[in-house]
């Protein structure tokens, strides 16, 4: 996936569309040692060759990304939805957990239930339950992931993951709606998601 750097001034906020990603790279120097999402959905990920874009967070409106703990070769920012952070945050003190190391612990607990279906429902629940709202009788995320990233999500293929994400739509568990960005989920597939409880 193509990333650019972001603008030398780290005081201004940087906007990328929907789609685009940018290189965090350790090597320069941000302001507070924190980006900050202003508004909008992220998709933190690995850029090393090795490692072929490995999702490791996802970041919402007010989260905090602390640029000096990331690798030696950086990681980048995807905006899955129109996209603003600021890149000369202060760290705000909290309870020591940080999104990053949050969302890749429980993208491992969900990595390690014990079959492909299983992973597919606990990922949506979890995308939905931190990232989306209630809207009706569904439930919206504000976002869309291709079936190859799902894959990438949950440890399968992305023939794999069409074929559950077609059983869950069939079940009328799950609409894509037409020109929209997002998904909409029945609040049942969410609520009996597996590791509902711990998230």
């Amino acid at each position: 996936m193509p990333f650019r750097s972001p603008p030398d001034v780290a005081s201004s906020a940087v906007r990328l569309p929907q789609g685009q990603s940018v290189l965090l790279d350790p090597s320069r120097r941000f302001g507070g040692g924190c980006i900050e999402v202003l508004d909008g959905v992220a998709r933190v990920y690995c850029p090393c060759e090795e490692t072929e874009g490995m999702t490791l967070a996802f970041l919402q409106t007010g989260d905090q990304l602390i640029t000096d703990r990331l690798c030696s070769e950086g990681v980048c920012v995807e905006a899955l939805t129109p996209l603003c952070f600021r890149a000369d945050t202060e760290r705000q003190p909290g309870d020591g957990m940080d999104p990053v190391n949050e969302w890749t612990l429980q993208l491992l607990r969900i990595r390690h239930l014990g079959s492909a279906e299983q992973r597919l429902h606990a990922l949506l629940g979890l995308l939905v339950r931190r990232m989306g709202r209630r809207c009706g009788s569904w439930c919206d995320l504000p976002f869309r992931l291709t079936h190859e990233r799902i894959g990438e999500l949950i440890g399968t293929t992305r023939v794999t993951t069409t074929r559950l994400m077609s059983r869950i739509r069939q079940a009328e568990l799950i609409e894509v709606p037409s020109g929209e960005p997002g998904l909409r989920l029945a609040p049942s597939l969410v609520e009996s998601a597996p590791l509902a409880s711990a998230a």
